[in-house]
């Protein structure tokens, strides 16, 4: 009996995309939190399905999976697997939880779920340099933020509605993975985060007032590094004209 490699390995090739399609596994078990009212495993289960998004890109371009399965889409499958995660879920426990007020939740879950929507629809939703063009969809982050450190209801609300306008705005937003300027920085940053939201999962979502402030601050540093840089680089290339 012949051993056939290249079956072996479009069947590890495959086994990627079982890997991603568990993502919407976790989701579901979000999903079900978040109607429960339980709210710590809610963003729990997201924060599992958060880590498998960020291993199965690497680990799918090393086994070269578009080559190997030309006829499954794994960038669709993770498009679906995202919108669940980063939007949709998010939406659901935000309207669930009401802790920006009634019908304030009603309205800001449906602003979440429809600009998401459109944003998927957007082939320039990248930038040349990896930046995402315009507010990405990690209303994830952001809603496990609100319900972290607990802002008054108009100040979430009002953050909300801007980060909706901002999806259409050709303002650059991190990618703290795929970004190389200031990588190191960026990734740090983004893992500091990472545990100061697992310390305030552990904490029931009521965290004390250092890690409500690490996540402020390093929350406000991924949200607004974009931005900056691309306010800098504007800045320069007139300095470069002025010049001229």
């Amino acid at each position: 009996m012949v051993f056939d490699l290249s079956q072996f390995a479009q069947w590890r090739a495959f086994l990627v995309h079982v890997l991603t399609a568990t993502g919407a596994f976790f989701a579901f078990l979000s999903l079900i939190a978040a109607g429960e009212g339980r709210f710590v495993d809610c963003f729990l289960w997201l924060g599992v399905g958060l880590a498998v998004d960020g291993v199965d890109g690497p680990i799918a371009r090393h086994f070269d999976i578009k080559r190997r399965l030309p006829n499954w889409s794994g960038d669709l499958l993770d498009s679906v697997i995202d919108y669940s995660t980063f939007s949709l879920i998010p939406a659901v426990a935000l309207y669930h939880s009401g802790i920006i007020g009634r019908p304030t939740s009603f309205v800001a879950a449906g602003l979440i779920v429809i600009t998401s929507a459109i944003y998927y629809a957007d082939l320039r939703m990248k930038t040349k340099d990896n930046f995402f063009r315009g507010f990405p969809v990690c209303w994830n982050m952001l809603v496990f933020t609100l319900f972290a450190i607990s802002p008054n209801e108009s100040t979430a609300f009002a953050f909300v509605v801007f980060c909706s306008v901002a999806t259409f705005l050709p303002i650059k937003f991190l990618h703290p993975v795929r970004v190389k300027r200031l990588r190191g920085l960026n990734l740090t940053v983004f893992a500091a985060w990472s545990l100061f939201g697992i310390w305030a999962l552990l904490q029931g979502l009521e965290p004390s007032w250092p890690v409500k402030a690490g996540l402020v601050v390093t929350g406000l540093y991924l949200f607004c590094i974009g931005g900056v840089l691309q306010a800098y680089d504007r800045y320069k290339g007139r300095r470069r004209l002025s010049r001229g």
